[in-house]
């Protein structure tokens, strides 16, 4: 995820500008008599409705805080069920258990995001809402997805934190749903050092997120800031300025950041084609964000020697469950015996997502790649794959 790729002299000046212009305000509220105008979170937030084609965006903090603001937004209550998928991010659950819900924990499939069929057989009579997540930069299966949440009266909310940017079917991800969240931390398409926002079409949603991400601040025009009173409880979870100057900066950048990693990973899987290799499925090509080439070996051990030649080669890959510990469910006995959930059962739970996992190998597509590197590793890895035959 590439973000900090392009992260240079344009994300300085729009800081030093910051200072220049306004003093340095970087509350993104009030203070409207010294500002001189300059709302930079503001302007983030309407440029990124505007690149998603909705009406709304909230930036917040983080994309853990994004995804606890959206679920406060959405109603979501203690005892209410929402179903997520085993391979996530942990802050996924964390913000689920956060607002007092029961996460509800189904496979992923060979897309490595949310199987569908799973899905439909975890809904109870206590789900109120679908969270899919698009892992490492494709789509989940959201015409399947969004049609069983119709059919179920629930609400859909995607959580977009690795595919900023992606589209399925025409449309953008984190756009489909009720309401998407994504992330702008260090190690995503897009940065803003951490950063998040909240993304809907829903008027009433966008203003309970804009509400619970300030302590509840209602947001009237006519009165000035702590004179509007609240709508509801809430939190900080706001952005600062900083974050939104550079967030502007990036998202100027996103096309370009899309364009070479989908052309790098072109190149990269024409060089792999005919190797007796099973690659990751791919429900829309041409919206996923070519950040990650992700393969399947026949076994564990076949996926852990695969890394480690790539490894001696001097390329960066990594088997799935080992690098990723905080993204398998398997690994999060610690929130299972705090909140009680899973006790008994998560040693034996979401074994197809583990079988997919352990088999799996994932390279890095980066922004800067050099023909003689994309040469590189594509002989590499042909070399290596010829001798699992």
């Amino acid at each position: 995820m590439p973000g900090y790729e392009v992260f240079g002299k344009e994300e300085r000046q729009a800081i030093d500008d910051l200072f220049e212009i306004n003093g340095g305000i970087v509350f993104a509220h009030g203070f409207d008599g010294l500002r001189k105008g300059v709302y930079r979170v503001r302007e983030f937030e309407r440029a990124f409705a505007q690149r998603l084609g909705i009406p709304y965006a909230q930036a917040v903090s983080s994309g853990s805080a994004a995804l606890k603001v959206a679920l406060k937004a959405m109603g979501v209550k203690r005892g209410d069920e929402v179903i997520t998928q085993a391979f996530t991010f942990v802050a996924t659950v964390e913000a689920i258990l956060e607002v007092g819900a029961v996460p509800v924990i189904v496979d992923i499939d060979e897309t490595l995001n949310m199987c569908p069929r799973c899905l439909e057989n975890a809904i109870s009579s206590k789900t109120k809402v679908v969270l899919p997540v698009h892992m490492m930069g494709a789509p989940a299966a959201m015409d399947e997805i969004m049609m069983i949440s119709q059919k179920n009266n629930l609400l859909v909310l995607e959580d977009t934190a690795q595919a900023c940017g992606g589209t399925y079917k025409g449309n953008y991800l984190g756009a489909i749903g009720h309401m998407g969240t994504f992330s702008f931390d260090a190690g995503k398409v897009m940065i803003t050092g951490e950063g998040g926002m909240v993304t809907t079409r829903d008027m009433d949603y966008y203003r309970r997120a804009r509400a619970y991400h300030d302590h509840g601040h209602e947001y009237r025009p006519d009165v000035g800031r702590g004179q509007e009173g609240a709508l509801m409880p809430g939190f900080n979870y706001r952005m600062t300025e900083l974050q939104g100057a550079v967030g502007l900066v990036q998202l100027s950048k996103l096309d370009m950041i899309l364009e070479r990693q989908r052309t790098n990973k072109k190149k990269l899987m024409a060089a792999f084609r005919g190797l007796p290799l099973q690659f990751r499925k791919i429900l829309d090509p041409e919206g996923e964000l070519g950040d990650t080439i992700v393969f399947f070996l026949k076994s564990k051990e076949q996926a852990i020697a695969f890394v480690q030649e790539l490894t001696e080669a001097g390329l960066g890959t990594k088997n799935l469950p080992d690098a990723l510990r905080w993204h398998f469910a398997r690994h999060w006995q610690h929130i299972f015996s705090e909140y009680g959930i899973y006790e008994q059962s998560w040693r034996s739970q979401w074994k197809i997502t583990e079988d997919l996992l352990e088999r799996a190998v994932a390279l890095p597509v980066m922004v800067y790649m050099t023909d003689e590197r994309i040469s590189q590793i594509a002989e590499t890895v042909t070399r290596i794959a010829e001798k699992t035959k």
